[in-house]
């Protein structure tokens, strides 16, 4: 029996070794960090006792921030001062740029305390405690529950511990989620802090230096970094809601900074939140991502964005409007096309079969979890709700938070609630925010117009909302007949912020004929449509996926693994390095010379010549990075200023922010993407070509000073 076992462990090397925790794999919980993956961190070159990470007072992990709860990012002085990527500070900036004061285009930086930008909404966080809740949870029933139960269980023992929390700091929340695939839960407590200001941000052009065609792109340039500033209550120190009165918060930690450089090899390590990974997926769930996520988001994306551009490249004050929401939708466009590549490549489903082939030879020699795990079923489970799945990820790319009527008439038709005096329905109403600053309306009809057609085109008609028939009947061509219908749609009743009483009857007439609240209606059938029958069948591939990941751990029980990333603080370690690629060295690093070269073909861009407009700087950019030396910023082994840098560190999305420290916990650049080579990074991670790109920190410093002289800011940084 052991000799069959160590077999099956060998096999599982071969067939699937990076599924195993290595030297460079893994985003660890720092409150249970093996024993194992902390000796290979001093093995590699981590210089400091475990403490240092996580449990003394002054641990890294103190200065390290869920920045806005979809990003990461670090403290970086005395003063409350938050390093982050330029792309997570992208909406705070844009937000506060108009066409006179673009400060998206322009840049900005604060001179004074007094003239930092507060933020509606953003907040950071901080890491305050983590303990093992399993326990608990399994008390509690949660395995005879059925899905919705047991989201209804989670909640319900999450807010009895967040009032316990509260009782003994009101500053505090609480966060009970799920681990390994759901066979571990761990209660997680935050600090929140909500006056976050911006302070620093430079031009778009050097922020999203190269756009979409260098984004998850080797060789990198991009100078990704912005920043902000944590204000706390005058008296307490403690979170307070914005307040002129407020001062810069000072923090138990902060990471000092590094400008002594690096060299290939040098151990690196991040910390941050990584938002969703899915390792432990089975062959059948990456093979449904590939065919019912990825594939159809990529078409209907470039659908969206295509239509979109060509105003944002025609209007500066639809630019500022849509530059966030085009960001957004071609950041995982293009990861969807480069996960599927990979997908297909390296033969990820393939792999994964032959590791399962491994599990139920593991069930067969040792009878664990037999009669409750049952791969071929999963299967088949996996099969009976493949082409919805599908249709549902053409119905979500199109119809939520694509435009504003659409997702007003989904709003209102899902049950809006009611306003004014209870007990007098004639004086009650509903009434939508005046958001009309945040849109462009022949932006917004073409959109819709656009994917309304392309929906059509590709989903049965078994699945087309009513209101196709509304358009049918109208007159004019096909794409006259679109636009007439989404014209008389922006008419509707429910794009006025006036009060709406619903109750009077000439208003009830008016929207009982309203095209936009039918539209509603009928997305809300076919949306009921896809999701009947499926309750049960996906509740059981969750079940099925749960005891698969259990399988695998038991059948590893002598080595560490991490659980999947959730959008929970995580550290993973690894080396500064390049890859091959495309049969040649990477390199490590980028200079200050590749920049310029790229500029150039901007210049020629703006002459109206056929070459790349996302590679335009400003004069003053290309009169900074022609210079032959950077003075204090040049590395002193490639005698230049490095610009960016790769690491083989095991990040994600939500990554992004991250400090990526040296083996002496000091800061030496910011994570900001991942390469188009490992875009299955989700799902599977490859040793050979899994890096993350990382901004220098001295390139962040030297545009700070050189671009921005923002001397109090480099002064405030501690060394």
């Amino acid at each position: 029996m052991k000799k069959t076992i160590y077999t099956l462990f060998c096999l599982a090397a071969v067939l699937f070794g990076s599924q195993r925790a290595t030297a460079d794999e893994g985003m660890w919980t720092l409150s249970n960090l093996p024993q194992a993956v902390y000796e290979k961190m001093l093995e590699e070159g981590y210089r400091l006792p475990y403490g240092q990470l996580y449990a003394d007072s002054n641990a890294i992990v103190k200065a390290v921030v869920n920045f806005g709860g979809y990003c990461s990012g670090v403290v970086v002085s005395p003063d409350g001062l938050v390093f982050t990527n330029h792309h997570c500070g992208f909406e705070a900036i844009r937000s506060h740029s108009t066409v006179d004061h673009d400060y998206m285009l322009n840049g900005f930086v604060a001179k004074s305390f007094d003239e930092e930008l507060p933020n509606e909404n953003l907040f950071v966080s901080f890491l305050v405690s983590q303990r093992d809740y399993t326990a608990e949870v399994l008390a509690a029933g949660i395995r005879n529950l059925s899905p919705e139960k047991q989201s209804m269980l989670i909640d319900s023992l999450e807010a009895e511990e967040q009032k316990a929390a509260v009782a003994e700091d009101s500053t505090l929340r609480v966060e009970l989620k799920p681990f390994y695939e759901g066979n571990k839960y761990y209660l997680t407590t935050y600090r929140d802090f909500n006056d976050v200001r911006l302070v620093f941000a430079i031009p778009k052009s050097m922020g999203k230096f190269g756009g979409e065609t260098d984004n998850w792109m080797w060789p990198r340039q991009t100078c990704d970094f912005s920043v902000f500033r944590i204000y706390c209550d005058p008296k307490t120190g403690k979170p307070a809601a914005y307040s002129k009165d407020n001062v810069p918060y000072h923090p138990e930690v902060y990471a000092r900074v590094s400008t002594e450089g690096y060299k290939e090899g040098d151990f690196s390590m991040t910390m941050g939140y990584p938002g969703s990974t899915e390792r432990y997926l089975s062959s059948f769930g990456i093979q449904l991502m590939r065919d019912a996520v990825n594939a159809p988001r990529y078409q209907v994306r470039t659908v969206r964005q295509d239509a979109m551009i060509r105003h944002m490249r025609a209007d500066e004050a639809v630019r500022i409007k849509y530059d966030t929401k085009y960001a957004q939708s071609a950041n995982y466009w293009k990861n969807a096309l480069g996960m599927n590549k990979c997908i297909d490549s390296i033969g990820i489903i393939g792999m994964k079969q032959d590791y399962e082939r491994l599990i139920s030879q593991f069930q067969d020699s040792t009878g664990y979890l037999k009669g409750q795990l049952d791969i071929q079923r999963l299967g088949q489970l996996y099969d009976a709700v493949k082409e919805k799945s599908r249709i549902t990820t053409i119905f979500n790319e199109t119809f939520r938070r694509t435009s504003e009527i659409v997702s007003r008439s989904m709003r209102y038709a899902g049950g809006m609630p009611l306003e004014g005096p209870a007990g007098k329905p004639k004086k009650q109403y509903v009434q939508f925010e005046d958001n009309s600053d945040a849109w462009d309306l022949q932006t917004e009809r073409d959109i819709l117009a656009a994917l309304l057609k392309n929906y059509r085109s590709i989903v049965p008609a078994a699945y087309h909302p009513e209101f196709f028939k509304t358009i049918d009947s109208m007159s004019g061509t096909e794409d006259e007949r679109y636009a007439a219908y989404v014209e008389a749609l922006y008419n509707s009743l429910l794009m006025s912020s006036e009060p709406i009483f619903i109750n009077n009857k000439k208003t009830a007439k008016a929207i009982a004929n309203d095209l936009a609240v039918q539209m509603g209606q009928d997305l809300i059938v076919v949306r009921q449509l896809l999701s009947q029958g499926t309750d049960t069948i996906l509740a059981d591939i969750a079940d099925q996926e749960r005891l698969l990941c259990d399988a695998k751990i038991r059948m590893e029980m002598d080595m560490p693994h991490y659980s999947d990333a959730n959008f929970t603080l995580r550290m993973s370690y690894g080396q500064v390095g390049g890859y091959l690629l495309n049969g040649k060295p990477s390199g490590y690093y980028t200079d200050p010379a590749s920049l310029y070269r790229k500029m150039q073909l901007g210049v020629e861009a703006t002459a109206g010549k056929d070459y790349n407009i996302e590679y335009y700087a400003e004069p003053v950019m290309h009169r900074l990075f022609s210079a032959k030396d950077f003075g204090q910023y040049n590395d002193p082994l490639t005698g230049t200023m490095n610009l960016c840098f790769l690491t083989n560190n095991d990040i994600t999305g939500g990554n992004s922010g991250s400090p990526v420290f040296d083996g002496n916990n000091r800061l030496i650049g910011l994570a900001f993407d991942g390469n188009w080579d490992s875009l299955s990074g989700d799902i599977f991670f490859d040793n050979a070509l899994a890096r993350c790109i990382c901004v220098d920190i001295r390139y962040v410093l030297f545009m700070m000073d050189k671009w921005g002289n923002a001397k109090r800011l480099i002064d405030e940084i501690k060394r």
